[in-house]
C-alpha cells in the first residue's frame, strides 16, 4: 500500500535559546529585548525574484497545500473514522503540526531571500551550525522529483478521463465497462504518453516564465478556476446526489469508529497536507513580499484547504451513493465509482469532463509549486540559466513518470512490471523521505537555529504566537514527525 492510498507524501540548541531565558548578572528577562531588536532588518533582494503583493503569496500557498490527497482520500477517511471525531482531530494535528512546521520553512526562505539551498545556506552560517545541513534542502527536492513523477501519471489519467466523459465514453456504462476502460487505459501507452508529455510541457512553460510570468499568473488563474469548477460541481452533486446519507456519512458524530488508528492517520493526514517537506515553503518564504503576517497567511490557507478537502467530498459521496454504491478513495473513487456514477445521471458527462479537468488542476499547481525549489537551486548552484534548468527539470520527471507509467502497464512483464516501480516511487517518496525531510527540517529549526534569526521573519506576530509556534516545533513536532515515519515503515 502506497502513499497515494494511505494517509501518510552538527545538532545543539538548548533552552537558553528559549524566548524567555534569563540574559542578565540582574537575571531580568531580555525576550523583549530580541523582540524589539530583531522585528525590523534589511534583506537582500532576491536573486530568482519576488512578488510584489500579499495576495500572490496567499494564492500561490493555497494553489500548493491543495494536493491529491485533499481530492481522493480526506473525506472518505472521515466517513469511515467516525465522521465528526476525525474531523477535530485532523484539525488539532494540522493547527499543531503542520501549520507550525509551514511556518518553519516560510521562515528560512524569508530570512534567506534565495533559492532553497541558497537560503538555508544563509541561515545555517548566521546560526555557525555545520553546512551539512544543507544535504536537507537537496533531500526535500528529490522527494519533490518523486511525487511529481506520480502526479504526472494521475494527471495523465484524469485528461484521458475529462475528454472521454465529455464524448460520452461513460454514458449508460457499468461499473465493470468503467473498470474495464481503466484497466485498458493503464496498459495504453500510446494514448497516455501524449498526455503526459503535453501536462509536462505546461509545467515547464509556467516555471520558464520565472516568480511573476510563471508561478504568479498561474496561481491568479488557477484558484479561481479551481473554485469555480467545485461550485458547479457542488450544485449538480446537489441536485443529483444522496446529499442526506453523504452528510451522515462525513459528518455524523461516530465515536465507536474512532480509535487509536484513527488518531494516527488523522496525524499522518494532516502531515501529508499544505505542501511540506519539499522545499516549496522555504522557495515561497524567499519570493514574499517584505513583512508578510506569516502566521495568518499560513492559517487561511490551511483553513482553503479543509473546504476544499470537505468540499470535494460533498462533491463525490451524494453521487457514490445515488449510484448504490460503496465508498472508497483513491484511483478506485476517482477512475470507476465516480465515472459510473456521472456516466448514469443526466448531463453527467460534462459534470464528469470538469471534475477530471479540476483534478487536472490540482496537479498542474502542485506540480509547478513542488519543482521550483529544485529549478532555483540548479540555476543558483550551478549557475544554469532558468531555461537549462527547467529542461533539466522537466526531462527527469518526464523519464521518471514515463518509466512508472510504463511499470502499471498489465502486459509489463519485466523486473519493473506490475506497477513495482510506480508504488516503489510512491512509497519511497511518501512513506520514507517526506517525513524524514520533514523531521530534519524541525530539528534544524527548533534545535538549531538561533532565536534572532527565526523572529526576524516572524515581528508581525504577537510575542505569545512566536512563543507558542516555537514549543511546537522544537517539542512537538520531532516526535510527531518520528512517529509518522516509523509506523509508514513499520505498517507498510
Amino acid at each position: 500500500m502506497s502513499w497515494v492510498s494511505w494517509p501518510w507524501p552538527a545538532l545543539y540548541g538548548g533552552l537558553q535559546d528559549f524566548p524567555s531565558f534569563q540574559c542578565s548578572e540582574s537575571g531580568a528577562l531580555c525576550s523583549h529585548a530580541i523582540w524589539t531588536s530583531t522585528s525590523v532588518s534589511h534583506f537582500p533582494d532576491n536573486p530568482l525574484g519576488e512578488w510584489r503583493w500579499r495576495t500572490t503569496f496567499l494564492l500561490a500557498l493555497a494553489s500548493a497545500a491543495v494536493g491529491m490527497g485533499s481530492v481522493w482520500r480526506f473525506s472518505y477517511l472521515a466517513g469511515v473514522y467516525g465522521g465528526a471525531p476525525f474531523v477535530l482531530t485532523y484539525l488539532l494535528c494540522l493547527f499543531l503540526l503542520a501549520i507550525p512546521v509551514l511556518i518553519a520553512e516560510l521562515v528560512i526562505g524569508g530570512q534567506g531571500r534565495s533559492g532553497v539551498v541558497e537560503s538555508v545556506g544563509r541561515v545555517v552560517e548566521r546560526s555557525a551550525l555545520s553546512r551539512i545541513w544543507l544535504l536537507w534542502p537537496w533531500l526535500a527536492c528529490l522527494t519533490g522529483l518523486l511525487l511529481v513523477a506520480c502526479y504526472t501519471v494521475i494527471a495523465g489519467w484524469s485528461l484521458a478521463y475529462a475528454a472521454d466523459s465529455v464524448n460520452g465514453a461513460f454514458t449508460a456504462a457499468s461499473a465493470k465497462d468503467v473498470g474495464d476502460y481503466f484497466a485498458a487505459l493503464l496498459g495504453d501507452g500510446v494514448q497516455l504518453m501524449p498526455l503526459q508529455t503535453g501536462f509536462l510541457v505546461v509545467v515547464a512553460l509556467f516555471l520558464l516564465g520565472g516568480v511573476r510570468l510563471g508561478l504568479g499568473l498561474l496561481v491568479w488563474l488557477l484558484v479561481p478556476a479551481l473554485l469555480a469548477a467545485l461550485v458547479l460541481l457542488l450544485e449538480f452533486s446537489f441536485a443529483e446526489g444522496e446529499l442526506r446519507q453523504a452528510g451522515d456519512f462525513l459528518f455524523a458524530f461516530q465515536l465507536l469508529d474512532f480509535n487509536r488508528e484513527a488518531g494516527l492517520v488523522a496525524l499522518s493526514q494532516a502531515f501529508y497536507t499544505l505542501g511540506i517537506g519539499v522545499g516549496t515553503g522555504v522557495c515561497f518564504g524567499a519570493y514574499a513580499p517584505r513583512r508578510v503576517p506569516l502566521g495568518r497567511s499560513v492559517v487561511a490557507v490551511a483553513l482553503f484547504d479543509v473546504v476544499v478537502a470537505m468540499s470535494v467530498g460533498l462533491v463525490a459521496f451524494p453521487l457514490i451513493f445515488a449510484s448504490h454504491q460503496l465508498p472508497s478513495m483513491g484511483p478506485e473513487l476517482l477512475f470507476i465509482s465516480l465515472p459510473y456514477a456521472y456516466g448514469n445521471l443526466p448531463g453527467g458527462d460534462i459534470y464528469s469532463g470538469l471534475f477530471f479537468g479540476l483534478v487536472s488542476l490540482v496537479a498542474l499547481g502542485s506540480c509547478v509549486a513542488i519543482l521550483e525549489p529544485l529549478v532555483g537551486a540548479l540555476m543558483q548552484q550551478f549557475r544554469l540559466r532558468r531555461f537549462t534548468a527547467v529542461v533539466i527539470v522537466g526531462a527527469l520527471a518526464w523519464w521518471l513518470a514515463w518509466q512508472g507509467m510504463r511499470s502499471l502497464d498489465p502486459g509489463e512483464a519485466g523486473e519493473w512490471g506490475r506497477g513495482v516501480l510506480f508504488h516503489g516511487m510512491d512509497w519511497l517518496a511518501g512513506a520514507v523521505l517526506l517525513p524524514l525531510s520533514t523531521l530534519l527540517l524541525v530539528l534544524l529549526v527548533g534545535w538549531g537555529l538561533r532565536l534572532r534569526v527565526l523572529r526576524r521573519q516572524l515581528s508581525r506576530e504577537p510575542r505569545w504566537i512566536f512563543s507558542l509556534w516555537y514549543g511546537l516545533v522544537r517539542y512537538i513536532a520531532p516526535p510527531a514527525a518520528l512517529l509518522v515515519l516509523v509506523a509508514a515503515l513499520l505498517l507498510y
